[in-house]
């Protein structure tokens, strides 16, 4: 694949791998500590893939296991992104096994599902990868997880929408009645959000849309709108601003994704590349001393 992006900082991720590791060690790792004690013997072990898909998050291996023990070093057989067979070798792992035996669930419980994201999303992106619309993510995401999933969303191919309340307006159908209509919900955002964040609309009818616009809004979203209804949302949106993007969103599948694109919107958002998404399988199984 092409320009692949970069994991989260530092200064945001390593505490959240501390706290997935403490939660999966508690007070201590009851089973390596009665068998290994404080035997810091080397080890070796090899990350397989058991089903053909798309990888990623393949720098949290070291970073995971790195948290655990410092000594730990990986040796990675394909690259981030790679679209690989089952049984393919992904990595190989040294260090203290007491480190490798301890790490090793959380390491495994990322990787199989954030290449289980990039999959989906590879094949939603695939489905209109001829055409100029783009595939967002939505902010249904797992607690404590939303930087890796949409990460794993890009790395299979579709572009993020906010991260977070504070990343744009956008003024939902609970906002519109919250305030006692679309253009006063329009006009209370307008006057308090800091330049330059972007105003959305969420609009379910055509109305709503021509209301929209007569706000001068820099995106609308048209929600659960049948494709006719789109079709002439759209018509009308380039009629009258040329500057307006639209998203689609709703109910989107990979059976409707390319008809509801062919209508010529901009964007289609979806939460079903991470909420849908199986994990993909690995396994990690130690290497006998050569």
């Amino acid at each position: 694949m092409g320009f692949l992006p970069v994991l989260p900082s530092s200064i945001l991720l390593d505490p959240l791998i501390q706290q997935w590791l403490a939660e999966d060690v508690g007070r201590g790792d009851r089973t390596t500590e009665a068998i290994l004690g404080n035997d810091l013997r080397p080890g070796r072990a090899e990350l397989r893939l058991k089903q053909a898909g798309r990888v990623a998050g393949l720098p949290l291996i070291e970073r995971v296991f790195r948290a655990v023990d410092g000594g730990v070093t990986v040796q990675y057989e394909v690259q981030e992104g790679a679209d690989l067979p089952s049984g393919t070798s992904v990595a190989y792992i040294a260090g203290p096994l007491s480190a490798l035996l301890t790490g090793e669930r959380v390491m495994l419980n990322l990787i199989m599902g954030l290449s289980g994201v990039a999959t989906l999303t590879q094949r939603y992106v695939q489905q209109i990868g001829d055409l100029p619309t783009q595939l967002v993510d939505t902010r249904k995401t797992t607690p404590g997880l939303r930087l890796l999933e949409k990460y794993a969303v890009r790395v299979g191919g579709a572009q993020n929408h906010r991260f977070g309340l504070d990343d744009a307006a956008m003024i939902k159908e609970n906002h519109i009645v919250a305030a006692g209509g679309l253009g006063a919900a329009v006009e209370r955002v307008r006057e308090s959000v800091p330049f330059p964040l972007a105003i959305e609309v969420e609009t379910e009818s055509l109305a709503q849309v021509e209301e929209a616009i007569a706000h001068q809004v820099d995106i609308i979203m048209l929600d659960n709108m049948s494709l006719a209804q789109m079709r002439q949302a759209v018509t009308l949106i380039r009629q009258k601003s040329s500057r307006t993007k639209i998203e689609a969103s709703g109910n989107i599948t990979l059976e409707t994704l390319r008809a509801v694109a062919e209508t010529g919107v901009d964007y289609i958002s979806t939460s079903a590349t991470i909420t849908q998404a199986p994990w993909l399988d690995f396994s990690l199984r130690f290497l006998p001393k050569s």
